[in-house]
């Protein structure tokens, strides 16, 4: 299995206080290649440095997370983005996944912990995606 330490993670939120949270408890996880921008302009401009997994937050000042989210999957369908929002709504969780976030995630205490749990899954997904062939499950992923 690869080392999930390979995996380049974006941080994309315009509170520096939470963004620096996500990024402690995610370098105690072993996770060094972290990229933070504070808007979602920045993060697009640098979307060439082919991420694996975005953390995006919902609710940013200069461009709504969804459109960074339709931009990213425009560029590469195959980056995982996963949405973080500041409350807890299921329309906007919906739309995430229509607009093709891997995962929704609410901010609060526990955040850290269901990062964590993400990449896990996207590690599984990964092996999964090596192991059969891979055409069938893009397609398949395309439906939703």
């Amino acid at each position: 299995m690869e080392n999930q330490n390979q995996f380049k993670l974006f941080i994309v939120d315009d509170d520096v206080f939470c963004a620096t949270l996500y990024q402690k408890s995610l370098r105690n996880m072993g996770h060094n290649d972290i990229t933070y921008f504070s808007n979602g302009t920045d993060c697009l401009n640098n979307i060439n440095l082919n991420p694996d997994i975005i953390f995006l937050d919902h609710n940013m000042e200069d461009i709504t997370g969804f459109e960074v989210l339709k931009k990213i999957k425009r560029y590469n369908p195959n980056i995982y983005v996963v949405m973080v929002s500041g409350q807890e709504n299921i329309t906007t969780a919906i739309d995430a996944l229509k607009y093709g976030a891997f995962d929704y995630i609410i901010k609060d205490s526990d955040v850290s912990t269901k990062m964590t749990l993400i990449i896990n899954k996207i590690i599984r997904v990964k092996e999964e995606l090596k192991k059969s062939n891979p055409t069938i499950i893009q397609r398949f992923l395309s439906f939703f």
